[in-house]
């Protein structure tokens, strides 16, 4: 049974990347080149947040500190992310493939942990990718680890649109 406990979060523990400081010997990827290769009729794709586009767009904390308050007009699902961060980087095709999914349903953003620190600090971001799926109306919920694209269309339709 031990043994067991110990493989479940050992496979659990590769599906995330612990959010501390430190030399990351991995290949940056840059949100520009996360896109390559598109077509034209594949140009949706998630739109990258920064302090103040996430104040404009998702929850202006700063006038609302003690209460979720969402300014956009479709719910929305915030992928927070780094360049260094392999599972981040098996969730971004994913991101990628929901946006086209759900254009005009629900919005699909990326954060940098590594650019945004404000953000992942006020979300408490200590393992990435941690996902927050956000309702046009209610509270959010935040799933950290990578999971597989049917477990995100699931939250999303459950979660956001009220579909099974």
């Amino acid at each position: 049974m031990l043994s067991l406990i110990l493989v479940t979060i050992l496979s659990l523990s590769s599906l995330s990347c612990s959010n501390a400081e430190g030399n990351h010997a991995t290949t940056e990827i840059s949100e520009n080149n996360l896109h390559a290769g598109n077509t034209d009729d594949q140009n949706i794709k998630p739109e990258f947040l920064t302090y103040d586009t996430f104040l404009k767009k998702v929850w202006n904390f700063e006038e609302n500190p003690q209460q979720w308050v969402y300014e956009g007009d479709e719910p929305c699902v915030i992928d927070f992310y780094a360049d260094w961060c392999r599972p981040c980087k098996l969730v971004a095709p994913i991101m990628e493939d929901l946006a086209k999914k759900y254009n005009g349903k629900v919005k699909i953003y990326k954060i940098n942990v590594d650019k945004e620190k404000k953000l992942a600090s006020i979300f408490q971001i200590r393992s990435i990718p941690a996902v927050l799926f956000s309702p046009k109306t209610g509270k959010p919920t935040m799933q950290v680890g990578a999971l597989p694209k049917d477990e995100y269309i699931r939250i999303i339709n459950e979660n956001l649109l009220n579909t099974k």
